[in-house]
């Protein structure tokens, strides 16, 4: 069935705190911001879109699409408030997701502690039967054992399986075996099949993304069914979407069948947003900062197209360390999370040394500040104490803080413990968590081979705005961009999204044995899987296609991706595909590697709908405002209010300007602060700031002698 494209759509999404809505209605863009409800998160979703809907003056059965994101599979997953989920794999390996690489992410810590593996040893059952690497079948599927193992999930009473078998990924010939006997004697069974979930090479990756995928689909079926019911309830009926980790959007059918693909898809609609305003004016190096309630994440945008990558972890336990989570081996955005949100938790360690996170305080109870039984100091009453925040206006007014509980917390937790006043904690607390996000930053940057300096930062989510500029001082970067609705922006973005799926399959192949008869029905068969998940959506058609294939030389530990434009495969496209190798592997590593030949790993098809580019927009530096007749700002300042500024170590006496008010293109110079709704902005003192045509908010780092 297919739908034309709505006037009226509304983008939601649940985070950890908040849970934002932004709804286009008659070309203006509408928003709100309530409290996330963790019970029953689509009680807010509800209240959100009522608040939304008043403020456009429209009924709520007049949205014509909604397009959902949310972090509430990946927040199952790092609770492990899954279902109770049996895995059946082949026999030998029950231990995969248990030995999980044998690396240790922190090589000198003798007490290291690996995280627990979804599913305990006692849940996991094998089946004899074995697929070689080339997807022939070299033993039989062994039926009186699967009956054996199916005998004892269904003594277990267990809500999920996963099936994770050897080589799936290149004939699922024996996991669709183990399905089809498993759903005739289990009906009420969810079951995930790896070689649908993440059909790719590295048994652990794959078993592991698997065990995820069934871990959290009973409770994510569960939520999407009372979503649709409670949306049907308040008289909407339109279509909804789910925004998955790679940025496109699919229907709520495959949500619920592979909500793996959901794990990150509230950063990814930040990501899409900064893109969409990087395209706007044309700047092909970008950072974007998202800094929400719970978590603070980063992502490199290069041509106005985000970064991204076939794996990624969940559930760390230690916060920055690489190797210390679950990795969920799917197309994502890469967003890397380098710190804490305005909800985390701020004490004093052992050593004295002030700590911010991994804990949030959450919207229930939430930060001491407000006023809903929360005693732990947090980011967010840092920042009150600082003057960043109004006490009055915060969420646009419908939550009013206690600068009195955020004293009494930050001096208990932070201040006394070092002997120190409660201004003292909040100045730790701030300059903690941004002297962080500014470190991993600039790992990650050069983990990549990025020069910082020469990027434009662009900032969203409710926290970003107010640390944005100090951590602009601290990364070196002179341009920051804050676009409208930035308190909202992951929402945002999720109205900007295409619908598209990317498929995924693995067969290592060397170049001068390549097999194209084998390649060619590969790609024939992932374009076929994208192709159904558009279809479910009624937009497969005018789609934009796009195909890599993950390459290395033989021998390699791993793989770089290398764009493919030959739609089929025959010798000539092979020694394209080669040189294409050679080319990315001096661009990331400087040189080739003489007398080794290349093999393909993987490939990705990716399809898509292809979105108009937006209208190209001149950044204005502005006229500075003491160069005309009368102060144009001056008119427009709203109050004065004391910042306390980290870079000086002191308070300022800061002008106050609601965003709508501001005058366009001229230059205001900080130390001020924006107010909206949503969030609020802090230029520093060595900062200015222009309000564009498109109403972003440029902050430039000041030069020598401006006013």
């Amino acid at each position: 069935m297919s739908h034309e494209p709505q006037s009226t759509r509304a983008g939601v999404d649940i985070g950890g705190t908040f849970t934002d809505v932004a709804l286009e209605y008659g070309g203006a863009l509408y928003s709100a911001k309530v409290l996330t409800d963790y019970e029953k998160p689509e009680r807010a979703i509800v209240e959100g879109l009522r608040l939304a809907a008043a403020r456009a003056s429209i009924g709520l059965a007049q949205i014509g699409a909604i397009v959902h994101g949310t972090t509430l599979a990946t927040n199952a997953l790092i609770a492990r408030r899954g279902a109770r989920t049996a895995f059946i794999t082949s026999e030998g390996f029950r231990d995969v997701i248990e030995m999980r690489t044998e690396s240790r992410f922190e090589q000198y810590d003798l007490n290291i502690e690996l995280p627990p593996s979804l599913v305990p040893r006692c849940d996991r059952f094998t089946v004899a039967g074995r697929m070689d690497a080339r997807g022939n079948e070299l033993v039989a599927l062994d039926l009186d054992d699967l009956d054996r193992s199916i005998d004892a999930i269904r003594a277990g009473a267990f809500e999920s399986v996963a099936v994770g078998l050897i080589h799936s990924y290149r004939n699922p010939a024996h996991e669709r075996a183990v399905r089809e006997r498993v759903q005739r004697a289990l009906p009420g069974v969810a079951i995930s099949l790896s070689s649908e979930v993440s059909p790719q090479i590295r048994e652990y990756e794959r078993f592991n993304t698997v065990c995820a995928n069934a871990y959290v689909k009973p409770l994510m079926s569960s939520y999407l069914n009372r979503l649709a019911a409670a949306l049907k309830h308040e008289g909407i009926v339109c279509p909804l979407y789910m925004i998955h980790s790679g940025g496109g959007l699919m229907s709520l059918k495959s949500a619920a069948e592979f909500p793996v693909r959901l794990l990150e898809s509230g950063p990814a609609g930040g990501a899409i947003y900064a893109s969409h305003v990087a395209s706007r004016y044309r700047l092909d190096e970008v950072l974007s900062f998202d800094m929400g309630g719970t978590t603070a994440k980063i992502c490199l945008i290069e041509k106005q197209h985000p970064r991204t990558a076939r794996t990624f972890e969940v559930a760390r336990t230690w916060r920055f360390k690489k190797g210390s989570g679950m990795p969920i081996s799917i197309p994502v955005i890469e967003m890397v999370e380098i710190g804490a949100g305005g909800g985390s938790i701020a004490h004093v360690d052992d050593l004295r040394q002030v700590r911010v996170g991994p804990d949030s305080a959450g919207s229930e109870p939430g930060p001491a500040c407000y006023g809903r039984g929360g005693l732990h100091a947090t980011v967010t009453d840092a920042d009150l104490l600082l003057g960043k925040l109004d006490a009055r206006r915060f969420a646009g007014g419908t939550i009013t803080l206690d600068d009195a509980a955020s004293v009494a917390a930050l001096e208990r937790d932070v201040a006394q413990p070092l002997q120190g006043a409660a201004l003292d904690g909040a100045f730790a607390v701030a300059e903690m968590v941004d002297e962080n996000m500014a470190n991993a930053a600039r790992a990650h940057a050069v983990e990549n081979g990025c020069e910082l300096a020469r990027y434009t930062m662009i900032a969203y989510g409710g926290a970003a705005p107010l640390h944005a500029a100090r951590l602009c001082e601290k990364l070196g970067i002179d341009r920051l961009l804050v676009p409208p609705g930035a308190g909202v922006g992951s929402a945002i973005g999720f109205l900007r999204a295409p619908f598209g799926y990317e498929s995924l399959r693995s067969a290592v192949m060397r170049l001068d044995r390549f097999d194209s008869g084998v390649v060619n029905a590969l790609v024939d068969d992932m374009h076929a899987e994208a192709s159904g998940f558009l279809r479910e959506t009624g937009h497969a058609a005018q789609t934009v296609r796009e195909l890599r294939a993950y390459m290395r030389y033989a021998g390699q530990g791993w793989e770089i991706p290398v764009g493919v434009a030959a739609a089929r495969f025959d010798e000539h496209v092979v020694d394209e595909l080669r040189q294409g190798f050679v080319d990315a592997y001096t661009q990331l590593f400087g040189h080739a590697v003489e007398g080794l030949d290349v093999e393909v790993v993987s490939w990705a098809l990716s399809l898509r709908t292809e979105a108009p580019r937006p209208e190209a927009i001149e950044l204005s530096r502005g006229r500075n405002s003491h160069d005309t007749q009368h102060d144009p700002a001056e008119s427009k300042r709203a109050e004065r209010r004391r910042v306390f500024d980290a870079k000086t170590a002191r308070f300022h006496d800061c002008a106050v300007y609601e965003r709508q008010g501001l005058p366009r293109d001229v230059r205001i110079a900080g130390p001020l602060v924006v107010v909206e709704d949503e969030t609020s902005t802090y230029v520093t003192p060595g900062y200015s700031i222009v309000l564009q045509q498109d109403d972003c908010l440029l902050i430039e780092r000041r030069t020598d002698g401006e006013q």
